[in-house]
């Protein structure tokens, strides 16, 4: 019965979540337009991007110290909404300012929507969690499928969109996606939200040594795999486009939303049929590691294409997998383990394609390909520490009803 209750509120996470795909795929679809139409230089469209992680990791780390001073439930529903707001300032920039100023329109939009997506990442993942239900991962992995799978959708849209009505008319494309987080908010305030009391454990520091090694154990995971996946997702437009000399539009097609296509139908894959989520992880972390080794070494189009599209299968399952090891293996995590998780993710998100972009503007996109390589690599030797330690040191798996 309990269940059937929370039908609704699992349909409004995994919308919510879909919906969070656009502030991430969206900006870096439109920022030869905006450098085009309104003069904004590469440097600011980066500061962009920096903006909306840093803003992102500072969520985190709000929840990680105050997570008890929120009403999760409250903000869980409300979080939608601030997605909307964000996505129309950015797109209404050229009509609130005079061109010369149209940079500040987005950047404020940029804040604002960031939050929102920092917030998503720390309170949906521990609201799927709390629901009751007889496969957990199944419902953890479905939760982030969706974010690929809307990253899909984007790019599609967004690539058509510009080739048939224009990129002068991209406020209107962006004005179209704020609608979409409207419908999370509406599913939200219909639905019951779980009963968050059982995470609240998880806000208060862990008093073993061993389960505050175990947490940092996954932290570390999470960060090695979010650098594997988003070192590819920044970079395969790019490196397809001069390495590869593949024409952009069908290099965004084939690259970013093949990637995009094939991280999702892993993750749905691991839903239905997954297990053993230490091994699939292991799995991961070496396959991306011959992948980048692969697209950092070959000098045919041909290894390297594949290499760049396999990539997505390999790191589908680091960052949810890091999260269901977590909540396999430390009791009573709650908001503060998620939001630490969720900054360990988004500070390898900023970090790695930052540092391909520096050894990509000294060597190439492809010396920095081989250099990225190392994150990966590292992953595999950490699992491997990380799972000798969970299994000699077993923590009591939390209660679900």
């Amino acid at each position: 019965m309990q269940k059937n209750l929370f039908k609704r509120t699992k349909l409004a996470c995994y919308t919510a979540y879909f919906t969070m795909s656009s502030v991430f795929c969206l900006p870096p679809l439109l920022f030869v337009t905006f450098y085009e139409t309104y003069g904004i230089s590469w440097a600011l469209l980066g500061t962009l991007v920096l903006t909306n992680f840093c803003t992102q990791l500072g969520i985190d780390l709000l929840f990680t110290a105050f997570s008890k001073k929120f009403n999760v439930a409250l903000i869980v529903k409300i979080m939608p909404l601030i997605t909307s707001l964000g996505l129309l300032i950015y797109a209404l920039s050229p009509f609130i300012f005079t061109e010369k100023y149209v940079f500040a329109g987005l950047l404020v939009g940029t804040v604002i929507f960031s939050v929102a997506a920092g917030l998503s990442e720390v309170l949906l993942s521990p609201t799927i969690a709390a629901i009751p239900s007889d496969n957990p991962q199944r419902d953890m992995s479905r939760l982030h499928s969706l974010f690929a799978f809307g990253v899909f959708t984007v790019v599609i849209i967004g690539t058509l969109f510009v080739k048939f009505v224009g990129a002068k008319y991209w406020m209107y494309l962006t004005m179209l996606l704020a609608l979409l987080p409207v419908c999370s908010a509406v599913l939200f305030m219909l639905s019951p939200m779980p009963d968050m009391n059982s995470a609240e454990s998880g806000a208060k520091p862990p008093k073993s040594r061993r389960k505050t090694l175990g947490i940092a154990l996954c932290v570390a995971c999470i960060f090695l795999g979010s650098c594997a996946e988003n070192v590819m997702s920044s970079w395969i437009s790019s490196y397809m486009e001069t390495e590869l000399k593949m024409d952009k539009a069908l290099g965004d097609v084939l690259g970013v939303a093949g990637f995009a296509i094939l991280l999702g139908c892993t993750r749905i894959l691991y839903s239905k049929w997954g297990k053993s989520i230490g091994k699939v992880l292991l799995f991961g972390m070496l396959g991306a590691t011959l992948c980048y080794l692969l697209v950092g070494l070959s000098s045919n189009v041909i290894p390297a294409f594949i290499a760049c599209i396999l990539t997505g299968v390999f790191t589908s399952m680091l960052w949810p997998g890091s999260l269901i090891l977590m909540e396999e293996n430390v009791s009573g995590v709650g908001v503060t383990a998620y939001a630490l998780m969720a900054a360990g993710g988004d500070l390898g998100a900023s970090f790695a394609p930052q540092l391909m972009g520096i050894v990509a503007d000294c060597a190439g996109l492809q010396t920095g390909m081989l250099i990225c390589s190392i994150f990966p690599l590292l992953g595999t030797l950490l699992l491997l520490f990380a799972l000798r330690f969970f299994k000699k040191h077993p923590e009591a798996h939390s209660e679900r009803t």
